[in-house]
């Protein structure tokens, strides 16, 4: 996993998008979202690593239904997995929006949030809060790891 997200090996996305989809819930998801929306990185982070997983991840599940774009992460927060639980919530108030110009694209949709791995659950939380203002009609999160 760390070599996905840290080490400049992005072709895992396809594996990791294979073992999710063996999952027949999980294929059942994908075939009734009308989106997947991988989780956003801060542009400095996406010039750091130089690509964004999530996004990777949710083209190698399903690359007609993947929209980047729509949710926009704000400013640059701390790295999370340098934080403590209370500071990974706090440091994400207000971290993600939906593009002003996108708000009629996931109104009343079924969209499946994407990301590479959830810890405490803080980035999903934020941005299904941002999604949830937007209007989103149902809304599935899929992750590739859950760590303690």
């Amino acid at each position: 996993m760390a070599d996905f997200k840290f080490h400049q090996h992005p072709a895992w996305a396809g594996y990791f998008a294979d073992r999710l989809q063996s999952n027949p819930t999980v294929q059942a998801t994908l075939d009734a979202a009308d989106w997947l929306i991988p989780m956003p990185l801060s542009p400095q982070r996406l010039q750091e690593r130089g690509y964004n997983q999530a996004l990777l991840l949710a083209r190698a599940l399903h690359r007609r239904k993947t929209q980047a774009g729509i949710l926009l992460r704000v400013g640059d927060a701390a790295l999370q997995h340098t934080l403590s639980r209370t500071e990974r919530w706090q440091n994400l108030q207000n971290a993600f929006i939906v593009h002003p110009a996108h708000r009629h694209s996931v109104a009343h949709k079924r969209v499946v949030l994407v990301d590479d791995v959830m810890t405490t659950g803080a980035s999903l939380h934020a941005a299904a809060h941002a999604l949830r203002r937007a209007g989103v009609g149902a809304m599935s999160v899929m992750v590739i790891a859950r760590t303690e």
